[in-house]
């Protein structure tokens, strides 16, 4: 496979023509699709609304950094090549992996051009762009489900005065105005965000949902070690006893990579002076905002997860006779001497509110009968209903590393399996449209 050039890339292959197959979404599903074509010698091209890497590059904050290992970074043909296997890339890292892996692969790609819409059209489908129009006998849509910000109708109560946003853009403590920063939500974004304000020395308010935490090391290996070996990232969506749909929706566990990686306990955050809250209940005029009474039932739900996972780990030790060191069992460090009610947010000289909400799906551009009641996509394993149709990258998609390096590739693999077998019975087709 030949170098990487941004200009021959960006340049890319015609779009106005027929092609076996189109990619949509040139991220790490998007590129693992490519590799994996290209090794079954499907023709086909990749389309990128931005440039390879923009996500990790451009809606990420300063200090991101993975919460896996980088030893977990398996792109198919490309596990990771750096000298620290056990450590977490920082955000520029992980661009720089992904376009490294983009110069391996060399895909047939377009960047900069945003697909418009994809529908059936005689036999394949009709993919219209910003740059012209293609059709194809098969389309994979590469794209992840995070595509738009979800924020409660709520803040729109908050005062003008208020300089609010979601996670997905903030960077760094000194990118907002001065004063205390209220954060809302406690999955992965919320929490480090909280966190990196805090050591910045930024006065932190945190709004606590049920997000579940997990252990960082744990008798002697990080704990994503101990569930790797365990299997626990091999079990399928439909071998989960947790049911389908909750599963797709469910709060990553907390914890983070930075500084080496460490666990985040929101009750140290709390000794150390950051004040937190159940979940918002309402907002009222004048940013009086009032919270279901649910923190300590929120905090110890996380904790209750936290210490399954080391339950689960040290039965796996006892069972395979495995010599691992001996840790002290958990003590929270701190209990809410009660559960606060409202919070004034001039009163407490709070300038700012992050939303870290999470996001929702828009696939308004695919005009195809692959979706749920509720708007979610209808697939098995990323194979839809409709004949030559897949979805990659979305969350759970098969397992636990669907949407991540762990296991994008494992996904990448199993759709172009279908994608060729598909391809080698309609050669007449590809022989007529091209």
């Amino acid at each position: 496979m030949s170098a990487f050039s941004p200009n021959q890339i960006s340049a890319g292959p015609d779009i106005n023509r027929h092609w076996p197959v189109v990619v949509i979404g040139g991220g790490q599903a998007g590129l693992s699709t490519s590799y994996c074509l290209q090794q079954q010698g499907i023709e086909h091209i990749v389309i990128e609304k931005h440039r390879v890497g923009h996500a990790w590059r451009n809606l990420r904050w300063d200090t991101f950094c993975l919460v896996t290992p980088n030893w977990q970074c398996r792109l198919p043909g490309f596990p990771y090549d750096g000298d620290d296997p056990y450590g977490f890339m920082p955000r520029d890292e992980i661009v720089a992996y992904l376009e490294r892996y983009a110069a391996f692969v060399d895909p047939p790609l377009r960047e900069s051009v945003a697909v418009t819409r994809v529908a059936p059209d005689d036999g394949g489908f009709v993919v219209e762009t910003t740059d012209g129009t293609a059709t194809a006998d098969q389309v994979v849509l590469a794209v992840n489900g995070y595509h738009v910000p979800k924020v409660p109708r709520l803040a729109e109560r908050l005062p003008a005065s208020v300089y609010q946003l979601h996670s997905v853009d903030y960077r760094n403590p000194q990118s907002l105005p001065d004063g205390a920063v209220l954060v809302i939500g406690t999955g992965q974004s919320g929490c480090q965000i909280a966190e990196d304000l805090h050591l910045a020395g930024r006065r932190v308010h945190l709004a606590v949902g049920s997000a579940p935490r997990a252990p960082r090391e744990y008798r002697g290996r990080d704990s994503v070690d101990w569930l790797e070996r365990m299997g626990t990232y091999d079990v399928t969506v439909e071998e989960h006893p947790e049911p389908e749909h909750k599963l797709r929706h469910k709060a990553n566990h907390y914890m983070t990579g930075r500084g080496g990686g460490r666990e985040i306990d929101l009750r140290a955050f709390a000794l150390d002076g950051m004040q937190l809250y159940g979940r918002v209940a309402t907002i009222e005029a004048g940013g009086r905002l009032t919270f279901e009474p649910n923190l300590s039932e929120n905090l110890d739900s996380a904790d209750a997860t936290y210490c399954k996972i080391r339950d689960s780990i040290d039965r796996y030790i006892a069972d395979n006779g495995i010599d691992a060191p001996q840790v002290e069992p958990y003590a929270s460090v701190w209990q809410p001497p009660y559960e606060p009610e409202e919070l004034d947010l001039a009163e407490t000289g709070i300038t700012t509110v992050i939303w870290a909400t999470g996001f929702a799906g828009d696939f308004r551009w695919l005009e195809a009968p692959v979706f749920d009641g509720s708007g979610e996509p209808v697939h098995r394993r990323g194979v839809t209903p409709m004949a030559g149709l897949y979805f990659l990258g979305l969350s759970w998609l098969n397992t636990w590393g669907s949407g991540r390096f762990a296991a994008v590739g494992e996904d990448a693999r199993y759709i172009v399996e279908h994608v060729a077998a598909s391809a080698g019975g309609n050669e007449a087709l590809h022989g007529i449209r091209r």
